[in-house]
């Protein structure tokens, strides 16, 4: 068991926003009081807390009485599970799925469907091909609708359009959902438009008394029009389900999808140099701070693993690294689906840089750290030794493989 106590974020900005509806409830109750007879009350009630779920925690650990804690442990909760038996309709979600998993685009995406669907319809979520994904069930997701083959692998955005077809055919959707991305999202959602013969509401933030409201005129303008059959959300459009569990019962298609002739190859991805790559647009970010002694090292890691390199703003004062790689509120804004922080504490502006990203390494001395407390998996040790050892193990795994593929 991990020593290292781990904040809530959201649940502390809930204790300090007066207006939010759940701010009462994460208030400290009142313990103990002396009455008017001299005596001590105990308020046997105010035992736990409320967590950002709204469910009750009681902290057996000794800290809520000034015990002295010597292990945190983190109880999983379970959220109540959202059940449709019977949907009345439903709001079918496309997620980009990079890399096999849900982003955090998605799940914006999911929880916009979860607030269009209310109680009586159910999300069906349409995956293509194989994904690594195991959370659709906190997600949002109430039916999920896996479209496999080696028809739908690869770039295949005019197969994928006929089983959107299909599926539209036999669910009949009261809303498409598919994010306005560049990650596969924006384009497939358009073709799927075409062909449907409906006009898409893009660029749409939010969704509120039957308007959709989308962005415009390079960002500097707001349309909004009545909420179309087909959307293409942007991130950050609704907050994402965290309240409730659902159900993820798998269905299929009862016809066949059309085979349609394809008059696109797909050549497979393109070799880029990572370091090429501008850091708003990156997916794995290698990024080093204060505590890095070696830099040689570093930019040998980094090429090993193929990632991006990023720094904090101490890093690059102190002339390490350029002033275009610097993450954070004063330098850039990041979304990396995976950020490795070398050596770096987590100032706060550090920390707001990085807020959007979904999984965060830390590798640092300090197990008292910001940055720790933030992260998704520690590394408690000195860099130089670690780094080496993770170029070691990077070789180990690409020379294993190569002897497999011969």
């Amino acid at each position: 068991m991990s020593d290292i106590i781990r904040r809530d974020p959201r649940a502390e900005w809930i204790a300090r926003n007066r207006l939010h509806p759940l701010h009462a409830a994460m208030q400290p109750a009142q313990a103990s009081w002396v009455g008017p007879n001299g005596i001590i009350r105990k308020n046997v009630h105010g035992i736990g807390f409320i967590g950002p779920n709204g469910i009750k925690r009681i902290d057996r650990s000794g800290a809520q009485q000034g015990g002295t804690v010597k292990r945190t442990t983190t109880a999983d909760v379970l959220l109540p599970l959202h059940q449709v038996i019977d949907p009345a309709f439903y709001i079918a979600v496309v997620p980009d799925m990079v890399g096999g998993r849900l982003s955090s685009h998605d799940r914006d995406l999911l929880g916009l469907a979860h607030s269009l669907a209310g109680t009586e319809g159910a999300v069906l979520a349409v995956v293509f091909g194989e994904h690594k994904e195991s959370a659709f069930d906190t997600a949002g997701v109430d039916r999920l609708l896996l479209l496999e083959g080696a028809e739908f692998a690869g770039y295949s955005p005019e197969q994928r359009v006929q089983g959107l077809r299909a599926v539209d055919n036999q669910f009949d959707p009261r809303h498409w959902l598919l994010p306005d991305s560049r990650s596969g999202g924006g384009e497939l959602g358009r073709r799927f438009a075409a062909s449907m013969g409906e006009r898409p509401a893009t660029r749409v933030w939010q969704v509120k008394d039957a308007q959709a409201t989308g962005r415009a005129g390079a960002g500097r303008e707001d349309i909004a029009r009545p909420v179309s059959r087909l959307i293409l959300a942007a991130a950050e459009c609704a907050e994402p389900v965290s309240e409730t569990r659902h159900e993820a019962l798998p269905v299929e298609l009862s016809t066949n999808i059309a085979r349609s002739l394809p008059r696109i190859e797909d050549l497979g991805a393109v070799a880029v140099d990572p370091a090429l790559i501008p850091m708003a647009e990156a997916e794995f970010i290698f990024s080093g701070g204060n505590g890095v002694k070696d830099w040689d090292l570093f930019h040998r890691t980094a090429v090993a693993l193929g990632a991006t390199e990023g720094a904090s703003r101490v890093a690059v004062d102190d002339g390490f690294m350029t002033r275009d790689r610097q993450v954070g509120a004063s330098g850039t804004w990041v979304t990396a689906r995976v950020y490795v922080a070398v050596g770096i504490s987590g100032a706060i502006q550090h920390l707001q840089g990085i807020g959007a990203c979904d999984k965060v390494v830390a590798i640092n001395l300090d197990p008292t750290c910001d940055m720790i407390k933030r992260a998704d998996l520690s590394v408690i040790g000195e860099s130089a030794a670690i780094l080496q050892a993770l170029i070691e193990a990077v070789e180990a795994y690409r020379n294993e493989a190569k002897r497999d593929a011969a």
